[in-house]
């Protein structure tokens, strides 16, 4: 799926990992915040009307955790890219639609952003330095053979 151009030929193997972590972090220190603070969470999902705001906690706490650590492997990566970039257009649109207020326009415009580098993954795939990188190259050698 992905093209090779004399851009992306010439670049270090290291940089889909390094693309990686950055975004995988912001939901790292997302779960971490939710963890600390579930009922402050759970509280703030409510007042917005959402429907069993506990389940709401529960399942953006293992989509950020789960996700932003398969993520950092590598392992299922345009899976796991697919998923949080849905969760990071759903939450712009239900938690930062106020966008007459500058915090939540930029909030929003951050989701959408985080979505659009998902994307960027969901095409290119994890690179040499993954999970699913090294799947790729034992398939290949099994292949060869």
């Amino acid at each position: 799926m992905q093209t090779m151009t004399s851009t992306n030929a010439n670049a270090h193997p290291a940089l889909p990992l390094i693309g990686r972590i950055l975004i995988a972090a912001i939901f790292l220190v997302s779960a971490i915040g939710k963890l600390m603070a579930p009922a402050a969470t759970i509280g703030y999902i409510g007042s917005l009307g959402l429907p069993v705001p506990a389940l709401g906690y529960f399942g953006a706490l293992v989509l950020e955790l789960a996700g932003s650590v398969l993520l950092i492997a590598g392992y299922r990566t345009r899976l796991v890219a697919t998923l949080l970039a849905v969760y990071a257009v759903l939450t712009a649109l239900i938690f930062h639609h106020a966008l007459g207020d500058q915090n939540q326009m930029f909030h929003f415009l951050k989701n959408l952003a985080m979505a659009g580098g998902l994307v960027q993954v969901m095409y290119y795939g994890a690179g040499a330095f993954s999970f699913d990188g090294r799947r790729t190259q034992v398939t290949r050698a099994v292949a060869a053979q």
